[in-house]
């Protein structure tokens, strides 16, 4: 919703004037997001996961229980991806935009429990300004499709097999190409999980979107360094690269969104880090990780108030367990289907059920069933 500029004004100046005076009439405020309830009942094959495990506030692929335990139950209800952004756009006496733009919501916030008052802290999701050809600051990756993302009553649906990052960067946009440096992280199997923080340069991340009447076709790719420094005779680097392929289709009112993820060393990029970027060798070298991801989703509009969307995503890793042992995921999956309703402008009512997998390098596997239900309203 707009302010007007007596309250735009107001609003700059008690934010430490952040907006000149000069420029405090060109300068239009907007904020927005929305307010979610989740509900849902989750069964699993092996066992169930702790309390305040994060996923039970929505799918994971790597967290499926697979403990050789029986099968159990949970339920959990929550409000933590409610979500709240400010935006601004400025009109320069140069006859450019400046555009900031700043998002919080709850999930994954430490602080809080079920005991009484589900009190959570906010998380930082994106804070970036955009100047001309520009962007500065925290968001989506440029090696992400954001586009391809599904509806789902999940938080996002197709986990297993896309590419999900959010960091601090640089993009230069030039038509139809995006190239940017990014914030890095590695992460490296050493008896566990190390996340290092080692690297020396950025992540480098280019894309080219292709548009057209029937959608949109998109190509990226990903070169970086993955580094360690254990503090005890091993300080390694080893280069990592990725490709992402993504469309969107449309057919008629209906769209199919597909998305096909290759690379070696992807770690971090793919399913919510289901496996590490390399592993430290017996000799103290990095060796990376192969690994893929495809999804696909279908949305079908029954109605101006219904769709019905049927979501499948897979993730593969060539993770050897000579190198890492037994217990590394392997293979995960996932499928599921929603009905969306749409009672009235910016409220929607959602139902969906899902079933994942995993498989371990071992052979071990596991399972979950879920039934989620939603209501979301958007400001």
């Amino acid at each position: 919703m707009k302010l007007n500029k007596i309250a735009a004004l107001t609003l700059a100046l008690g934010t430490s004037c952040a907006v000149p005076f000069a420029q405090a009439d060109e300068t239009t405020f907007k904020f927005g997001g929305y307010v979610k309830a989740d509900g849902m009942w989750s069964s699993y094959s092996d066992g169930s996961l702790s309390a305040n495990n994060a996923g039970r506030d929505f799918y994971i692929p790597s967290l499926t229980p697979v403990s050789g335990a029986d099968k159990d139950a949970q339920f959990d209800a929550h409000v933590k991806q409610s979500r709240f952004n400010l935006s601004s756009t400025t009109k320069l006496d140069n006859g450019e935009t400046l555009k900031a733009f700043f998002e919080m919501d709850f999930m994954l916030a430490p602080g809080g429990d079920e005991r009484i008052s589900n009190s959570y802290q906010p998380r930082l999701r994106h804070a970036f300004l955009t100047y001309g050809n520009w962007l500065v600051g925290q968001t989506w990756s440029t090696f992400m499709d954001v586009g391809t993302l599904p509806d789902s009553v999940d938080f996002i649906g197709t986990t297993d097999g896309t590419i999900f990052v959010r960091q601090t960067q640089v993009r230069y946009t030039n038509g139809n190409l995006q190239v940017a440096l990014e914030n890095p992280e590695s992460t490296i199997t050493d008896g566990g999980r190390k996340v290092t923080d080692d690297n020396t340069m950025p992540d480098l991340t280019m894309k080219y979107t292709m548009k057209k009447d029937w959608g949109y076709f998109s190509v990226a790719g990903l070169l970086r360094q993955l580094a360690y420094n254990n503090g005890a005779g091993v300080d390694e680097t080893v280069s990592s690269f990725g490709v992402s392929v993504a469309s969107k289709i449309m057919m008629g009112k209906d769209d199919l969104r597909l998305m096909v993820n290759y690379g070696s060393g992807l770690g971090r990029y793919i399913g919510l880090n289901t496996n590490n970027g390399a592993v430290l060798t017996s000799s103290g070298d990095l060796e990376t990780i192969d690994s893929m991801g495809f999804t696909a989703a279908y949305r079908h509009v029954v109605s101006d108030q219904t769709a019905f969307n049927l979501i499948y995503a897979m993730y593969d890793a060539d993770d050897g367990a000579e190198l890492e042992g037994l217990l590394v995921n392997k293979q995960t999956w996932s499928a599921r289907a929603n009905l969306m309703y749409y009672p009235v402008k910016n409220i929607t009512v959602g139902v969906e059920f899902a079933h994942a997998a995993i498989e371990k390098a071992s052979g071990a596997e596991g399972d979950m069933n879920r039934f989620q239900v939603m209501a979301k309203y958007a400001f």
